[in-house]
């Protein structure tokens, strides 16, 4: 509509101008100037006042006239000035490095910001909407410098204490990427003018796109797509209008209204914004309703860890080593192979496995100790002063101890949550409340200890427990292509960033035995040849270093006994036989068909019982070659990489096993199958087939001499898995402490959720092989040929049925 002409004002008569043409020309005589006007009266002169208000006003104009002269020459060599803005007509923010699982799930962000680009048509218009009503109200109406709102500032801010901003958006930008944030006159006056450069150069779209993707929102989050994730999450299209309101009021001072850090104020300003909406049109009265009384949940950060770490910085090594620098700001996101929900149930089954282990030792003592004021007023601040020495580790929470004595604990939380602990959850720290423990290891007022939270009889419980001083770790891959399923590489990624799955050399113990079992396969041994477990001592002149009697785990020897039982059992004297026969270094070479180093693997009977080193990925590959058929794999952790446009520029290439790959014949694996079937059905990892209630489980335990590392290495079909558990510096675990009781459980609980969808597979025969009364052997070493027992080995046995010990004894009587 035009404008309505508002109504002339009333002018007054000029006092000081000619009132005829005969007064401009002078007198009739003599040319000078009359005091009388045409028909010879008096002209009425001016008061005084009204002569000075003239002049100040003419002075004043003539000041404005030189100042805006000045400001335009000012302007006009300032506009030649102003810094290139291509770099947003051409806008390439710093996207950071994101580790992503298979399915998508952000794992790891590797970069100096978090960042999450959106075209404006990918931000939903709530969001936009509750930015405007905040930020730039006429942001659509404005050529960059909203002069309305500019005036009202200034009206605001007569006699105020606090100034008022009158930076609209585009300002913003132009500053945020440009400017420096000193509050000084040349610095607005050059932001303006790049405000007005900005919008000649791009559209309005544009300009509120990048401000959306390149503010800085708080815990290194940039732009409203990363907060989003951050404090809700969730991604930004399913913001709702009370959420995107508290995002809206995190530009202002992101560390003054951030919902994680002061949710008090940042919960006053987001109402303040929702009322704005409605007073802009944006929301209906009902919509306002529901947005003023909506619950938010702030995610919490710990929540927004994935528990992948390890296996991120795995990733990150990866790509840093093909695109350097580059890798942390073009926005490369990286797919790996493996799931998030069961990378967490590994995570989860590690730290249970540990922590059950941490409840069987010895109560260390408290972390610290605090003074606590007398004054009730003054304890909160101490409390939270000594906490934040001491930060959550996931679920282990440090507390500060308020009251003790042998029956109750109360103590107090970074929270600021008081827990009461009696009963069971005091057993961990007995020693630390007897009255007569070590004044060291005393639980008492000010202690700073570790509590976590269990559920017994299904309700919460808190106990005490502490920090493990154990390591751990845990890998699981796809046998038929390498793919990592899950990876673990400790308890705590910020307690100890050392990868125990690809970097911890440890003895294997029994759970290497397999491998010398499988090369004595190919010399003739089955299932079924007889070796004695019988006592062996080698003197210093046949080990070259010093004597050497070997033993059992439980001391005890059972006599004469087939290869089958003897590995189920475990029997270390019928290992060390079995290669004593095959020859040592007949073996050393054979086990590098699965990947081991041969260095890493003395020739020596010490081999038989896993004296060598391996790392938890050599054992996950190797025992793979069992699991698929023969062929030896590599880990494959990258699935695909696209930019952050989505365009694909890599793709995980699968490919069908060829010869090159192949380690082992296919009957050779098959017989070690049915051989680590008999481990996991009877042997001493009858737990597994029992607690995961399917026969196409296979594998081997593994404790070390001494106890010093416990593993469990096993398969099904499609899916392999290692646990290991020892200490950083090797010692002793515990007499008691074994791999079975200590990994096996945690495979178990992992292969319990990894499996569930998975149908029942049995490993089938290949060509090659016989079975023979259940016993499986290569077609030429049936009947009488083959070892069927290890000569001078004529003990009467002394365990199995009666049916075995007949036949057992036949055979050494032949």
């Amino acid at each position: 509509m035009p404008s309505k002409k508002p109504p002339a004002e009333p002018t007054e008569p000029s006092f000081d101008a000619p009132a005829d043409k005969a007064a401009q020309g002078g007198g009739a005589r003599g040319g000078g100037k009359s005091s009388k006007g045409a028909k010879g009266k008096p002209r009425p002169r001016a008061p005084w006042f009204v002569r000075a208000l003239a002049w100040l006003l003419g002075l004043i104009l003539a000041g404005a006239g030189a100042i805006a002269l000045l400001v335009g020459m000012a302007l006009a060599m300032a506009y030649p000035q102003l810094p290139d803005i291509s770099g947003l007509t051409d806008y390439r923010p710093k996207l950071p490095l994101r580790v992503m699982s298979s399915e998508g799930q952000l794992l790891a962000e590797y970069g100096e910001e978090r960042r999450s680009y959106s075209d404006i048509r990918e931000i939903p218009k709530v969001m936009q909407d509750a930015i405007l009503a905040i930020e730039d109200a006429r942001f659509y109406q404005h050529g960059g410098v909203d002069y309305l709102g500019v005036i009202r500032a200034g009206l605001a801010n007569v006699g105020e204490s606090r100034s008022q901003g009158a930076s609209t958006i585009t300002m913003q930008v132009a500053r945020n990427f440009y400017l420096s944030t000193e509050k000084t006159f040349t610095r607005k006056i050059y932001e303006i003018l790049l405000a007005l450069k900005i919008e000649r150069a791009l559209s309005k779209e544009k300009i509120l796109e990048i401000y959306m993707n390149q503010i800085f929102l708080g815990h290194r989050a940039y732009g409203f797509a990363a907060a989003s994730e951050v404090y809700f999450g969730k991604p930004l299209k399913d913001l709702s209008i009370a959420e995107s309101a508290m995002l809206a009021g995190l530009p202002k001072a992101p560390s003054a209204y951030n919902p994680i850090n002061n949710p008090r104020r940042a919960l006053l300003r987001q109402q303040y914004i929702i009322d704005r909406m409605l007073e802009m049109g944006f929301i209906t009265p009902e919509q306002h309703a529901q947005a003023k009384a909506e619950k938010l949940r702030i995610r919490p950060p710990q929540e927004a860890a994935s528990h992948a770490e390890y296996v991120a910085e795995l990733a990150r090594q990866l790509i840093f080593s093909q695109y350097g620098d580059e890798a942390y700001t073009r926005g490369l996101n990286v797919y790996l192979t493996l799931h998030a929900d069961e990378q967490e149930r590994a995570y989860r089954a590690l730290r249970r496995g540990i922590m059950d282990y941490e409840r069987r030792q010895v109560y260390r003592g408290p972390e610290a100790y605090v003074d606590l004021p007398a004054d009730p007023k003054e304890l909160d601040t101490r409390i939270a002063e000594a906490l934040s020495d001491h930060p959550a580790n996931d679920e282990l929470l440090a507390a500060v101890v308020l009251e003790a004595d042998p029956k109750k604990v109360t103590a107090a939380l970074q929270s600021g949550e008081t827990v009461t602990i009696t009963g069971e959850g005091l057993k961990p720290a007995t020693s630390g409340l007897s009255e007569k423990g070590n004044p060291k290891t005393r639980i008492r007022r000010g202690a700073v200890i570790r509590v976590i939270k269990l559920v017994r009889n299904n309700k919460d419980d808190w106990t005490i427990t502490q920090l493990p001083e154990v390591e751990g770790a845990f890998v699981a891959l796809n046998p038929k292509d390498g793919s990592v399923r899950a990876l673990v590489g400790g308890f705590d990624y910020n307690k100890n960033k050392f990868n125990h799955v690809t970097q911890a050399w440890r003895q294997p113990g029994s759970s290497f035995k397999p491998f010398i079992y499988s090369a004595a396969l190919e010399k003739g041994f089955n299932g079924a040849t007889v070796v004695n477990d019988g006592p062996l001592f080698f003197d210093a002149s046949t080990t070259g270093s010093q004597p050497w009697e070997p033993k059992n785990y439980d001391g005890t020897f059972e006599g004469p006994m087939p290869l089958r039982r003897a590995l189920a059992k475990s029997k270390n004297m019928v290992s060390i036989r079995v290669l004593q026969s095959i020859g040592v270094r007949y073996a050393q070479d054979w086990i590098t068909r699965f990947g081991f180093e041969a260095d890493k693997h003395p020739a020596y009977l010490t081999m038989a019982l896993g004296a060598g080193s391996v790392t938890p990925m050599q054992m996950a590959q190797a025992y793979s070659v069992f699991a698929n058929g023969g062929y030896r794999i590599a880990p494959q952790l990258v699935q695909r990489i696209t930019d952050h446009a989505g365009r694909l520029l890599y793709q995980q290439q699968l490919k069908p096993f060829d010869d090159a790959q192949r380690a082992i014949e296919p009957r050779n694996a098959y017989l070690m199958d049915s051989l680590l079937q008999e481990v996991a059905r009877s042997g001493t990892a009858a737990r597994t087939q029992a607690m995961l209630k399917r026969p196409d489980i296979y594998g081997k335990t593994g404790t070390t001499n001494d106890s010093m590392d416990a593993w469990f290495a096993g398969f099904q079909p499609d899916l392999t898995a290692v646990v290991w558990i020892g200490y950083d510096q090797p010692r002793k675990l515990g007499d008691r402490e074994t791999g079975g009781g200590l990994a096996l459980p945690v495979w178990v609980e992992f292969m319990q959720y990894a499996l569930r969808n998975t149908p029942v597979q049995e490993i089938q025969p290949p060509e090659g092989v016989l079975n023979v009364n259940g016993e499986w052997f290569y077609d030429e070493y049936s009947g009488n040929n083959g070892v069927k027992a290890l000569s001078g080995d004529d003990r009467v046995p002394t365990s199995g049925t009666e049916e075995e010990k007949k036949s057992i004894l036949d055979l050494f009587k032949r």
